[in-house]
C-alpha cells in the first residue's frame, strides 16, 4: 500500500538528509497524529509541494505532531514539456471536478479562464473565495494522489490574456465538439508549455475560438460522444500522458 503523504512549507526539505529529524506540527501533525492516528514505527512521506518528497519513519508521537526520522529524500524535476490545464469558469462544482481529476492525471499548472459564456463570475470577495477553493483542491488532490509537487494556479485569465499565452506555447490545443482533428493524432512537442483549453457550459463561442486559432491554437476533439466541462480536461490530459509521461 502507498504511503501516506502530508505536506510542509517550502524548503522546509532542502536541507534534510538520512538521518535527520524532522517534526511535523500545525494542522498537517495534528491530522496525522489524531485523525489518522499514525504510530511510531510507521512510515510516511512528507512532500513540500515544489518537488521534494521525504520518506520517513514516525519516532515519536504527540497530540499535535509527529517526530519523524528521515530515510531518504529526493527532488523531482518538473516534467517536460509542460501540461497547462485552461478551465473555463462552470457552475455548481464541474470545475472543482475538472481540477481535482486534472490533478490527480500529473497537471502541472491549472489556469482559470473567464469564458464569454461562463455563467460564474469571478468578482470580489467572491472570487477570492473561489480563488481559495481552487487553490485547496489542488492541494487535497496532489495529498491524494501523493504527489510531492502541487500543480500551479495561475491568475484568471480574459480570451485576450489567454491568447498571448497562446502565442508563447509550444502547443495549444482547443477541446471543440465541431473539430475535426483528433488530439490523439496531434503531435506533442519535447519541451515548452501544452496548453489544453476546455470552455465552459455553453461551449466556446465562435469568435473565442477564431481568437485562439489565430493565436497559434489547434481545435481538436477527444472522439464521437460529448463531454461535460467536468470531464473534457482529464480525458485530454490522459490522452497526452499517454503518449509520453505513461509509457
Amino acid at each position: 500500500m502507498t504511503l501516506p503523504l502530508f505536506t510542509v512549507g517550502a524548503g522546509a526539505l532542502s536541507q534534510l538528509g538520512p538521518g535527520d529529524t524532522l517534526v511535523l506540527d500545525g494542522s498537517e501533525g495534528r491530522h496525522a497524529a489524531t485523525v489518522r492516528r499514525i504510530g511510531a514505527g510507521e512510515r510516511v512521506y512528507v512532500a513540500d509541494g515544489r518537488g521534494t518528497r521525504a520518506e520517513t519513519v514516525v519516532e515519536g508521537v504527540r497530540p499535535d505532531a509527529l517526530l519523524l526520522r528521515v530515510e531518504s529524500v529526493e527532488t523531482q524535476p518538473e516534467p517536460s514539456p509542460r501540461f497547462v490545464l485552461v478551465q473555463a469558469l462552470a457552475k455548481g462544482d464541474r470545475d472543482d471536478d475538472a481540477i481535482e481529476a486534472a490533478t490527480e492525471i500529473g497537471v502541472d499548472e491549472v489556469v482559470p479562464w473567464q469564458a464569454g459564456r461562463s455563467i460564474v463570475q469571478w468578482r470580489g470577495q467572491r472570487g477570492e473565495k473561489a480563488r481559495g477553493k481552487w487553490q485547496n483542491v489542488l492541494e487535497a488532490a496532489s495529498k491524494q494522489s501523493r504527489r510531492s509537487r502541487v500543480p500551479a494556479l495561475a491568475p484568471l485569465a480574459t480570451t485576450r490574456s489567454l491568447a498571448q499565452r497562446i502565442q508563447g506555447a509550444a502547443a495549444a490545443y482547443v477541446l471543440h465538439e465541431d473539430a475535426a482533428a483528433p488530439l490523439a493524432a496531434q503531435p506533442l512537442p519535447a519541451s515548452g508549455e501544452v496548453l489544453v483549453v476546455v470552455g465552459p457550459e455553453g461551449g466556446i463561442s465562435p469568435e473565442e475560438l477564431a481568437t485562439f486559432e489565430a493565436a497559434g491554437a489547434v481545435a481538436v476533439r477527444l472522439g464521437s460522444t460529448v463531454l461535460r466541462s467536468s470531464s473534457a480536461g482529464p480525458a485530454a490530459l490522459a490522452v497526452l500522458s499517454a503518449a509520453s509521461r505513461w509509457r
